[in-house]
């Protein structure tokens, strides 16, 4: 289904990003994996399925990184279709605790993160004439105001709204620009602010009595990216298994 189109994912190394990776190869892409450390294995992973795939080492706060990182994709893989902007980070702290650098540290990566690989795909995609897709990877935490995660929140608000705005721009070179809005997701980054036991009850908690995976998360990207979504853009995909439907905080 995705045959001879390339795929770039930010924060591939592990969790949602991982899970995107893997599944965008199952459909016959080919990946290139960005994350702070090098993710050689999840690489290793692609191409056993006979998929080609390079892990880049990158901090997309970096705007020049980010530049190299898009480039170097094209030079190895020979092109850019699709983006999955998924590189995040989170500060949780009560706002009267914040300091001044937790905020701007977690838009500088969450947010403007975004927008640079975003912008620098989108450039490699006009040259290429042929359309393509960019997806950004938001959060229910950017409608729901979720407390201790105003920097997060600000971020992923700030991803929905930047997201359908290069939409509507972009939409004359036929590139797609959706974000998805995942709920509460078990990944190594989550479990890094609950325990086990926290994480089970909270699951027991949700309409569908369990937490969602990163691959519940990959699979609504891979529609996006896939021809059953060719007639899809400036929208958010709320994947959240009815987390938002009981008013949660």
């Amino acid at each position: 289904m995705l045959s001879g189109k390339v795929a770039l994912v930010t924060g591939g190394n592990r969790g949602i990003g991982k899970g995107c990776v893997l599944e965008l190869a199952r459909m016959g892409a080919d990946v290139a994996i960005c994350d702070l450390v090098l993710a050689e294995s999840v690489a290793e992973e692609v191409r056993a399925m006979g998929r080609n795939a390079i892990a880049l080492q990158c901090n997309v706060g970096d705007r020049a990184a980010c530049a190299s990182m898009v480039d170097e994709t094209v030079a190895l893989l020979g092109r850019i279709d699709i983006l999955v902007a998924n590189a995040a980070y989170t500060v949780r702290k009560p706002f009267l605790e914040l300091e001044g650098e937790d905020f701007v540290s977690t838009l500088n990566v969450t947010l403007l993160g975004g927008f640079h690989c975003a912008q620098f795909a989108a450039r490699h995609m006009v040259r290429q004439g042929e359309g393509g897709c960019i997806v950004f990877i938001s959060s229910v935490q950017g409608v729901l105001p979720v407390p201790k995660s105003v920097p997060y929140n600000t971020a992923k608000a700030g991803i929905n709204h930047m997201s359908r705005t290069i939409a509507a721009e972009l939409a004359e070179y036929q590139i797609r620009v959706n974000s998805i809005e995942p709920g509460w997701i078990d990944t190594p980054g989550e479990r890094a602010f609950a325990t086990d036991q926290q994480m089970r009850e909270g699951a027991k908690s949700l309409p569908f009595g369990r937490l969602g995976t990163p691959e519940d998360i990959a699979r609504g990207v891979a529609y996006l990216a896939s021809p059953a979504g060719a007639y899809v853009t400036g929208t958010a995909l709320r994947i959240d298994g009815g987390y938002t439907l009981m008013g949660r905080q």
